[in-house]
């Protein structure tokens, strides 16, 4: 992709990120499933252990913090969301490969939320140890019973009692949890039902070991489990936590959301555009070297169309993505909104048609284990619901043009 007036670091980062990449992530990958279904699926990968070190090393490592969020520089490597899309985008090739450099969601938000939002003491908790690699976490927002599309119908309780808040509630999706190394999540809850609609959530720190937290079970997307990351169905029974964990103080869980999950969901789309892109050259290969009716499926004008089709609507994603990221390093999260909408509902929409085509290209094999296109597919499908459906952000933008027109 073009880099456009990227800054020489920037540049620089990409070279090197896409040369680890091609040396020690793309030859792995049949690797890393077989390490994963040897033995237990939930162990760390030793694979992955051996090639963070290496990655530090070549200082590919916190690349995804921006300065709005760490504006002393102290804890990650000072890029703006402008130059992180294009490194983003190659990790994303590949769904493991992010954590190689402890770039992996869901810790990167919640290293953000507690770089922007934490205090002294929850960021030296919590906050090093992640920035360190040495723990892993997750976070508890979705609930089975309600709509969490809707983030006002969230049921579950965060109720103070002297020193400490008790919470009670079901939450799921929380991925990340099945993995041994999570040791904390942050959990939205109710603290006032009382209050204004929009001020009666709060967001807390609670240790994964507090007793009355239980995993119920691990959740499939479209049968696979994402071993050993996972996506969690959980309990919070009576849980204890001292007050000291809540996050920037009562009532301000919508605010911590919104820090949250406006980088969080354009750092989806900068990965999905990595698989959309890797589909397309899957695809361009495939139509070269298979011959179908007497000629290379390269040569037959419908598959032409759809490699021509994909290459346009990856690029015009691509754009739309980097206006975003510019937009939140220029004038904020808040301000970019409608655009980091746009691209939440757009880059999953292109992926699923750009990875769909190169399955249709490759016949019965882009579906099965000898490609990763399934696999791709079915991340991508579950992105246009994770971080909130397409329906909520085609909402957004439209209020963007509403509000845009009466001013």
């Amino acid at each position: 992709m073009t880099l456009f007036d990227s800054s020489p670091r920037t540049r620089d980062l990409h070279a090197r990120l896409r040369a680890f990449m091609e040396a020690h992530i793309h030859p792995n990958e049949a690797e890393f499933e077989r390490q994963v279904n040897t033995g237990d699926r939930w162990a760390p990968v030793a694979l992955l252990e051996r090639l963070k070190p290496m990655a530090r090393a070549e200082g590919l490592w916190n690349l995804f913090l921006p300065p709005a969020s760490d504006p002393d520089g102290q804890f990650g490597a000072g890029l703006s969301n402008l130059d992180y899309a294009p490194l983003c985008e190659l990790m994303g090739r590949v769904w493991w490969a992010p954590e190689v450099f402890n770039c992996s969601a869901p810790d990167t938000g919640n290293m953000e939320v507690l770089a922007r939002y934490g205090t002294p003491e929850q960021q030296a908790q919590w906050l090093m140890p992640l920035l360190n690699g040495e723990i892993r976490s997750a976070f508890s927002m979705t609930e089975p019973d309600v709509a969490s599309s809707d983030a006002t119908n969230i049921e579950a309780r965060i109720v103070r009692g002297g020193d400490d808040y008790l919470l009670n509630g079901q939450k799921w999706w929380t991925s990340g949890a099945g993995d041994p190394r999570c040791q904390v999540t942050i959990f939205m809850g109710k603290t006032d039902p009382s209050a204004e609609k929009h001020r009666q959530q709060s967001m807390i720190l609670v240790p994964m070991s507090t007793p009355g937290v239980t995993l119920d079970r691990l959740l499939t997307v479209f049968g696979y489990d994402d071993a050993p990351h996972g996506h969690a169905q959980m309990s919070f029974t009576d849980v204890r936590v001292p007050a000291s964990n809540m996050l920037l103080g009562e009532g301000r869980g919508f605010e911590i959301a919104q820090g949250r999950l406006g980088p969080g969901r354009i750092h989806h789309c900068m990965r999905l555009i990595g698989q959309a892109e890797r589909a397309l050259e899957l695809m361009v290969a495939r139509a070269g070297n298979r011959v179908a009716f007497g000629k290379p499926l390269a040569a037959h004008q419908h598959v032409r169309e759809a490699i021509a089709q994909s290459r346009l609507e990856i690029d015009q994603a691509r754009l739309l993505t980097l206006h975003a990221a510019h937009l939140m390093d220029t004038a904020g999260n808040k301000a970019a909104r409608g655009q980091i909408a746009a691209i939440k509902v757009v880059a999953p929409t292109v992926a699923l048609r750009v990875i769909d085509r190169a399955i249709q290209v490759f016949g019965g094999a882009g579906v099965s284990q000898d490609t990763p296109l399934a696999l791709m597919y079915a991340q991508a499908r579950t992105l246009r619901l994770a971080d909130g459906p397409d329906i909520v952000h085609l909402e957004t933008v439209a209020r963007e043009e509403l509000r845009r027109a009466e001013a």
